[in-house]
């Protein structure tokens, strides 16, 4: 079975974005509006999920080392908080969440 690592990276990027996005944090995650269905949770989840297997075997995926640093930093830190925090009305507005968003639209940033 063929596996479609192009849109595995795209959800995988678009995960990145939600963690980049306070407003739709704020909208989806805390507010629990819709039209999409997300929390923390899931997002840690998958980010996990799709991440690390990409990050295995990231030349395979077309990612260069400079992406690959940028991912690296972002996995670590964001393993870091989401091993303490739980509740995005709690953080969101924290410096070290901030930090976190920052380093995701820098990943968005070297992805295009």
């Amino acid at each position: 079975m063929d596996i479609d690592r192009k849109q595995i990276l795209e959800t995988f990027i678009r995960i990145i974005a939600h963690v980049s996005d306070k407003e739709y944090q704020k909208r989806v995650w805390v507010e629990g509006k819709g039209p999409e269905w997300d929390d923390f949770d899931e997002t840690v989840c998958l980010f996990f999920h799709e991440g690390d297997s990409i990050l295995e075997k990231h030349k395979d995926f077309g990612i260069t080392e400079s992406q690959y640093k940028l991912l690296v930093k972002l996995r670590s830190a964001f393993k870091a908080f989401s091993d303490d925090n739980d509740y995005p009305e709690e953080f969101i507005e924290s410096t070290e969440w901030k930090k976190i968003m920052e380093m995701a639209k820098e990943v968005l940033k070297a992805f295009n």
